[in-house]
């Protein structure tokens, strides 16, 4: 039996032939951000470690053997080397930017903590109780390798942040991180609002919506809709 490593394909923008790197055996997840950095790609990611089960581990719906991280692939294409490296080795899971930042170098990424994240991929048919998700967010400045973390009451259940730039802003982080938030004591979620240059203190603002939104639900924010 021949083993068929994993690879990733880089297409020119401009066309011509797809160039194929060796990729580490991981199951992908959600993307951060990807830019050109001199002769090199970088793809900043979150992954789950292999073997990925997507037909479950008995449960009915996918599974996963360990729980998701924050991730960097460099794509060398001068040497034809991908090279990899954590960024970030706690659980979390739905990394957000500054939407400005696509495809370009950015240095502020905000994500879900997720402890039990891999959980939810063991769950009936898929669908993640609350518990699968930690109560925090996490604002990561690539540039100095650092991160602030907002912990929401004990029992609640952050999902993902969606940033909003201010209406004229300075920095890259000169805005708001919008999130759903599960709140056990009214059984809804509330629309929590934080600010992104003061990210562990009291919320902006919090809405409570008349019922609850699916833990994990992706969002977008669309000025002037």
């Amino acid at each position: 039996m021949v083993a068929v490593l994993p690879k990733i394909g880089v297409l020119p923008r401009a066309g011509g032939p797809v160039r194929w790197f060796e990729a580490p055996r991981i199951m992908y997840s959600h993307t951060l951000n990807a830019y050109d950095h001199g002769t090199s790609i970088i793809v900043d990611l979150t992954t789950f470690p292999a073997p990925f089960h997507p037909g479950g581990r008995g449960s009915g719906g996918p599974g996963a053997t360990g729980s998701p991280s924050l991730d960097r692939w460099t794509i060398d294409l001068t040497q034809a080397r991908l090279h990899t490296s954590r960024l970030d080795d706690r659980p979390q899971e739905y990394p957000r930017l500054n939407e400005s930042f696509v495809t370009r170098r950015h240095r502020y990424g905000y994500s879900a903590a997720a402890a039990d994240m891999f959980l939810a991929y063991e769950s009936i048919n898929g669908v993640p109780p609350d518990r699968t998700f930690t109560n925090a967010l996490i604002k990561h400045d690539l540039r100095r390798g650092t991160s602030e973390t907002h912990h929401f009451p004990r029992e609640a259940a952050a999902s993902e942040p969606v940033f909003v730039p201010t209406a004229h802003p300075t920095t890259e982080d000169d805005g708001y991180a919008i999130t759903y938030v599960h709140n056990p004591h009214r059984g809804a979620s509330d629309l929590v609002i934080l600010s992104t240059q003061d990210f562990t203190t009291e919320p902006l603002a919090r809405i409570h919506l008349p019922n609850p939104v699916p833990l994990g639900f992706h969002g977008n924010w669309i000025p002037d809709a």
